[in-house]
């Protein structure tokens, strides 16, 4: 679609067209809402992620009939291989795999636009069209050319940066959850012997850890992440902790023999990116009269595993459901809205889950502790798995009691 193309109305005007703005725009479109589905980079597009897909992710991308398609581009892996400071090693199973976001972005897009959506790029969320302070629209940006939009409803799907949630009046907090870095290298020796999802925890990464992702073709993502990356000094102003990333990045590779193979020997694809990202539903309104927020705008990554491809897509599926609801039942905003702010309320105890146990980066021999005792207890490895298809608590492994247990007897 050019600019001069760019309806100025529409049912539903969806502002982000990554993993929750494209779920969202497909499942309204399905239900035959009209949709227009803005970006503001043309695709395909790259996007900063460890492109891990875990079991959350393939429960939602079946929903919205994509899974197998995905899963043809896709590496597919069978486990997380947990890797503790002292070189302990436990592979979790599970459904997993890894596609770059480049190729997963475009195919959830086209399918948005298969279902009847309207995409639209390279077009930048400037500022919302208030009517009596109800959201009515926004206004766009391409550059030097502004368009107004004028919508029943409007969903930011906008990801870690704020600026967006800031012109919409929804930002509580401008700084991010945590920081990553990655790249891509190729490596075909390493294809046929590195296969699962590794997670390296180690002193030199405090607070943080390392990964290397097998994806399609040779290529792995690597990269480091740092958790709570960025907090309130005495003066009430967050900054980012005292951290690195490019150092920490070099430490990963010294202290994990595979990652220091992989950027001698392979050959880089571009270079090292960093990104923010917004974790445990928090730091922003998840909603106001008109607009929803959804994806990792509302802070829909797991604070722990930096997990969110997933959970994105869940939280645009919701957001389309609220809608589809309202339009259905004849609700008014304030219904509409309620019922989205429960949804995502019924996932929060789940993040404060994953929040308490992010003790782990935070005390990498914890690591230690866990992935030494999950060698020898098998019961184990099967609660290590239930965290990874969420059908186990995360933070019990991190907490004093759980600490006390790993020290007994376990059968």
């Amino acid at each position: 679609m050019t600019p001069d193309d760019l309806p100025t109305r529409c049912d539903v005007l969806v502002v982000g067209a990554g993993p929750a703005g494209s779920a969202c725009a497909q499942a309204l479109a399905r239900d035959g809402v009209g949709v227009l589905l803005v970006d503001q980079h043309r695709f395909p597009r790259d996007k900063v992620c460890g492109d891990g897909l875990i079991p959350d992710a393939h429960a939602a991308l079946r929903r919205l009939g994509v899974h197998d398609e995905v899963m043809d581009r896709a590496q597919r892996a069978t486990h997380v291989a947990c890797i503790a400071p002292r070189g302990g090693r436990v592979e979790v199973p599970g459904t997993l795999a890894v596609l770059p976001r480049r190729e997963l972005d475009h195919l959830l897009a086209q399918a948005a636009t298969r279902a009847g959506a309207m995409l639209a790029a390279p077009w930048r969320f400037e500022a919302p069209l208030l009517d009596g302070g109800r959201v009515v629209g926004a206004r766009l940006r391409a550059g030097e050319r502004l368009n107004e939009v004028y919508a029943r409803w409007v969903v930011l799907a906008t990801g870690a940066v704020p600026q967006a949630l800031i012109a919409a009046g929804l930002c509580r907090r401008r700084t991010p959850s945590a920081v990553a870095l990655r790249g891509y290298v190729r490596h075909d020796g390493l294809a046929g012997r590195l296969r699962a999802l590794e997670v390296v925890w180690h002193r030199r990464l405090a607070r943080g850890y390392g990964w290397i992702f097998p994806g399609p073709g040779g290529v792995f993502n690597v990269g480091v992440g740092l958790t709570h990356s960025h907090a309130a000094g005495a003066d009430g102003r967050a900054t980012m902790a005292d951290v690195n990333l490019r150092a920490m990045f070099t430490a990963f590779a010294e202290v994990h023999a595979p990652a220091r193979e992989l950027l001698a020997e392979g050959t880089w694809l571009g270079d090292l990116k960093g990104a923010p990202l917004r974790c445990s539903l928090d730091g922003a309104a998840w909603s106001r009269p008109g607009l929803l927020v959804a994806g990792e705008a509302a802070g829909s990554t797991y604070a722990f595993t930096g997990e969110g491809i997933g959970k994105a897509l869940e939280t645009g599926l919701l957001a389309a459901h609220a809608i589809v609801r309202a339009r259905r039942e004849g609700l008014d905003d304030a219904a509409a809205r309620a019922g989205y702010e429960r949804s995502l309320a019924a996932l929060k105890p789940r993040y404060d889950l994953y929040e308490r146990a992010n003790r782990v980066n935070h005390h990498p021999w914890l690591a230690d502790l866990v992935i030494w005792r999950a060698r020898r207890t098998p019961a184990l490895v099967r609660r290590m798995a239930g965290v990874l298809d969420e059908t186990a608590d995360p933070s019990q492994m991190a907490s004093v009691r759980g600490v006390a247990k790993l020290l007994l007897p376990m059968r």
